[in-house]
C-alpha cells in the first residue's frame, strides 16, 4: 500500500501490521472494507462520490456556506480532516480549506477528465473527498476543493 505524503512524492509504510500503518511515531488504523458494507453504510449520494470519485454539484452541498466553529469529519469513517479555522469562502461552489490536519489525508495524481489535478483522500479509509489546487490562501497556498457530502460537521460548543 501506497501513502502520498505531499504532492506527488510517495513513502511506503514502514510496518504494518493487522492494517495499523506507522510512521514513525504517528500511527494511523486504516479500515479496510468491501464494497458491498460500504454501499450499506452510505447513502447512494455519499458512496457515488467516496467510493466512485464522483463530485456533486457546485452549490448543493450544506456546508459551501457554513460558518461554525468546529472539525470536519471524513462522513465514511469520522476521520477527523479540517478544522473549521482552516475553512474559507472560495466562490468555487465547493466547501474550501487552506489546510487539512496533520497527516489525516492523502494526496494522489488524478488523470482522469483529460486533466492532471491531486486528488484528496481520506488517509484512514481511502475515500475520495475532492481535489487540492494551488491557487489558496496564504499560509499555505493550497485549496482543497472538498464535497459537502463526503464530510460531517462537529460544532465546538
Amino acid at each position: 500500500m501506497v501513502i502520498t505524503t505531499t504532492g506527488t512524492s510517495t513513502a511506503r509504510y514502514l510496518r504494518r501490521k493487522n492494517n495499523v500503518a506507522a510512521y514513525g511515531a504517528m500511527i494511523i488504523k486504516r479500515i479496510l472494507k468491501n464494497e458491498e458494507r460500504w454501499k450499506k453504510k452510505l447513502s447512494p449520494s455519499q458512496y457515488r462520490i467516496l467510493r466512485e470519485k464522483r463530485t456533486e454539484p457546485s452549490f448543493s452541498g450544506k456546508y459551501v456556506n457554513l460558518d461554525k466553529e468546529g472539525k470536519y469529519t471524513c462522513a465514511a469513517c469520522g476521520n477527523e480532516l479540517f478544522p473549521s479555522d482552516t475553512k474559507f469562502e472560495s466562490h468555487c461552489g465547493w466547501p474550501s480549506f487552506h489546510d487539512a490536519k496533520k497527516d489525516a489525508v492523502e494526496l494522489k495524481d488524478d488523470e482522469s477528465h483529460g486533466m492532471h489535478r491531486i486528488e484528496v483522500l481520506c488517509k484512514r479509509c481511502g475515500s475520495h473527498l475532492g481535489h487540492v489546487f494551488d491557487d489558496g490562501p496564504m499560509p499555505t497556498g493550497k485549496r482543497f476543493c472538498i464535497n459537502s457530502l463526503t464530510l460531517d460537521f462537529k460544532e465546538t460548543k
